[in-house]
């Protein structure tokens, strides 16, 4: 039906919500609290996770809001690659300046993937034709 969201994509807009609140709680945490503690890279470091986490909690927002208007799996697809990139990217970045193992370093990419697979899924998901044959979009 249009206009209503399926039960997926209001976890995704759920979602949304929690790594945005959480992306500004901690942004506020590195810009007050860290900022004279971590070395200038670390600090680097961390706000490149709070970037990415906040980046992907508004391209989520908007997969959770399209779902209202195209039916597509690809867009299911494209909100679990990009809540499973976020928890894998950034979370990997934080547990690393928690922490200081730079093994972790190494899982980043793979965060990194499933974000880009996210939004290659986000374009599939506008790109294809939807379930039952027309997107309610004028374009």
């Amino acid at each position: 039906m249009r206009g209503s969201l399926p039960d997926w994509a209001t976890r995704t807009l759920k979602i949304s919500a929690v790594l945005g609140g959480l992306g500004v709680l901690l942004g506020a945490f590195g810009a007050h609290t860290l900022a004279t503690r971590l070395t200038p890279d670390r600090l680097e470091t961390f706000e490149t996770a709070v970037r990415y986490q906040l980046i992907h909690a508004l391209a989520l927002m908007a997969v959770g809001l399209l779902s209202a208007h195209r039916s597509s799996p690809a867009l299911r697809w494209a909100a679990r690659l990009m809540s499973a990139g976020v928890l894998i990217f950034s979370g990997s970045l934080y547990l690393l300046i928690a922490t200081g193992i730079t093994l972790l370093g190494a899982v980043t990419p793979i965060g990194g993937l499933a974000m880009i697979a996210g939004w290659v899924a986000l374009f599939w998901g506008v790109a294809a034709e939807p379930e039952g044959g027309q997107s309610g979009f004028p374009l």
